[in-house]
């Protein structure tokens, strides 16, 4: 079996050390997941491992013939070349005859009549039979249109950079090697394509290494997850799920956090098991991973909270009314007669294929484009934050302090405290040593949360949120999807990942491409099951699962007696069940290796956390009921 072991690696870039003497070792076969704040050199990893970067100090052994392949979150593909060309670029003698054979496929088409060009083309068509370099090329174009490319023939330079990353990805993947290396590799992808990814990756024979912020992705392949933090690597056997169970227990254990920080754990492991619940999730052995466990309690030392909860701008009655818009660009309708009523506390989330107009129908919304025809009414008080898909221009030489201050010097958070502008860029995990830190220096994650930091501070009652979740680390995206549960104003979200839609959406805008836009209420894992049950034609959906309605208020529905009894004890019920699991937990601990007492405190926790997760959703019912 080929492994890659690596042991006492350091990187420092300038004063800042990324990670010191750390060591693992990946197997044939491993998938991991890479995690970590921006900013801890999870990129930079990457690319030591793939020997384009060089380490402080580093030990590394393998096989001689051990070969890896490296998808960059940023590639530099040679705009001249063609998406076949860019896809067999590559020292490896099959692919070299692949690309030699697309030239003289080319050369032909152009002069069919050429005796030479003839004679080329045929000579390498019998190298292709001989070596068996069918299946490579065959793979190649498969890879290419599950990835969303259909157009071989054209220039990279023609390319949008969501495509020309498609394309990269496709080249890594057909590329043989033990290891494969991939950054980001779903930023771009629509959810067809990230579920093929999934699919694929999980079937490799060889070790596979990744970075992502998709969390279901990230359940659904890994079997080990890899987290940097405090210039160390902590290593997880098991999925995203047996990650966040195994953190969640940490915490409390080590007693080193508060209930919000235990809830925000418990309630992530809920959305991952409901988002896995037509999967089949790998169980592990309890015991092992209560090994592990005390093991990471003896190394590991607090997690820092991330508190984004801000005062937000009073919301009047009206918020935002579109009347019958269309948008076109030429002779193609993107938008066609929509109408909508926005309310306060609506959470809709934009969806349909790349190209289908999501991003005009924001960008109509922001009053950064105008309809062709109709018509969108703001209210008096609405002010609008507009999370944009590709970062606005910032001065690098600017100071992260600086920068915030252009905005405010403090600011009110969600229970009246002023807090200073230092203060909430300690509370991004921006530490104080780091607010004099030009711009220019941080990394891509690590200015879209300063970002995001400056658009919060402004105090704004609607969020327009595109693509918020490229290139944010999942710390990051956790405490936006919790400011976002307590956030009384309007939130419109623009994404691919299938996680922070479930978390943060109730309702969906679906656009077709046609101008047509369908409103759906339910999450958008529920829209996905269904559409595949329509694929398919086999697997059959209940209607309350995702519920077609027309756009317009649902109807107010006010609690019963026995509701209101029951919305008055819920929570101390809820409190209750919660201390019951840290007790069991504790106890499970504490059996060490009586697997008779463990196994039947296992079956308890397993009816403990189904009553938690009972009674969570009831909350979430009676909470929405208590508002009328």
């Amino acid at each position: 079996m080929s492994q890659l072991i690596v042991e006492n690696l350091t990187k420092s870039v300038g004063e800042k050390t990324l990670f010191r003497d750390i060591s693992f070792t990946i197997l044939s076969g491993d998938k991991v997941g890479l995690i970590g704040i921006n900013g801890t050199g999870k990129s930079t990893l990457l690319s030591i491992i793939a020997g384009l970067e060089d380490a402080d100090a580093i030990t590394k052994e393998h096989p001689n013939k051990y070969s890896i392949s490296y998808l960059p979150q940023s590639p530099k593909l040679d705009p001249d070349k063609t998406v076949m060309e860019t896809v067999f670029m590559s020292d490896a003698p099959i692919i070299k005859l692949n690309l030699e054979y697309e030239h003289a496929l080319a050369q032909l088409a152009n002069d069919s009549s050429s005796a030479e060009n003839q004679e080329h083309f045929s000579r390498l068509q019998n190298e292709m039979d001989a070596r068996s370099a069918w299946d490579l090329n065959t793979k190649a174009r498969m890879v290419l249109t599950k990835l969303g490319i259909d157009s071989f023939d054209k220039k990279m330079g023609e390319l949008s950079g969501g495509q020309q990353k498609r394309v990269a990805l496709a080249k890594v993947i057909i590329e043989p090697s033990d290891l494969l290396l991939l950054d980001e590799p779903t930023n771009h992808l629509d959810v067809d394509s990230i579920t093929w990814l999934q699919e694929y990756l999980k079937g490799e024979q060889g070790a596979v290494m990744f970075i992502t912020h998709d969390r279901y992705f990230l359940d659904e392949v890994a079997t080990h997850i890899y987290e940097l933090a405090d210039r160390k690597l902590y290593t997880h056997t098991g999925n995203f799920a047996d990650y966040l169970e195994s953190k969640a227990l940490r915490e409390e254990m080590a007693e080193a956090t508060d209930s919000k920080m235990r809830n925000r754990y418990r309630t992530e492991l809920k959305w991952i098991r409901r988002g896995a619940k037509a999967r089949s999730t790998k169980q592990k052995a309890r015991i092992g991973r209560f090994e592990e466990l005390q093991e990471n309690l003896k190394k590991e030392g607090p997690t820092v909270d991330m508190d984004v909860s801000l005062k937000t701008s009073r919301l009047g009655k009206k918020v935002i009314e579109a009347d019958a818009i269309t948008k076109a660009y030429g002779e193609k309708k993107i938008i066609d007669r929509f109408s909508c009523i926005l309310q306060s506390g609506d959470r809709i989330a934009i969806v349909g294929p790349n190209g289908a107009g999501k991003s005009t129908l924001m960008k109509l919304f922001a009053k950064d484009l105008q309809p062709d025809n109709g018509t969108i009414e703001m209210g008096s008080t609405v002010k609008i934050a507009h999370f944009h898909q590709h970062l606005p221009k910032m001065d690098e030489n600017k100071r992260i302090i600086e920068y915030i201050r252009e905005t405010s010097n403090d600011i009110e958070d969600g229970s009246g405290v002023r807090i200073s502008a230092t203060q909430m860029l300690e509370r991004f995990l921006f530490p104080s040593s780091s607010h004099g830190t030009p711009i220019g220096k941080l990394s891509g994650g690590e200015r879209k949360r300063l970002y995001l930091l400056k658009l919060l501070m402004e105090q704004p009652n609607v969020l327009l949120l595109d693509e918020p979740t490229n290139d944010l680390d999942i710390e990051t995206l956790s405490v936006l999807e919790s400011f976002i549960d307590s956030f009384p104003g309007v939130v419109l979200t623009i994404s691919h990942d299938r996680f922070f839609l479930d978390r943060t959406s109730t309702k969906l805008w679906v656009l077709d491409g046609s101008g047509t836009i369908e409103t759906l209420y339910g999450v958008y894992s529920d829209y996905l099951e269904m559409e595949n049950a329509r694929k398919n034609d086999s697997v059959s959906i209940k209607p309350s699962q995702v519920e077609h309605k027309p756009e317009q208020a649902a109807p107010k529905k006010r609690m019963t007696y026995s509701e209101k009894k029951e919305w008055e004890s819920i929570e101390s019920n809820i409190a209750d069940v919660e201390a019951k699991i840290a007790s069991t937990e504790a106890q499970m601990v504490a059996s060490g290796s009586d697997y008779d007492r463990l196994s039947e405190l296992t079956k308890q926790l397993d009816d403990l956390n189904a009553e938690y997760e009972r009674l969570f959703e009831r909350w979430e019912y009676l909470q929405e009921l208590s508002r009328f």
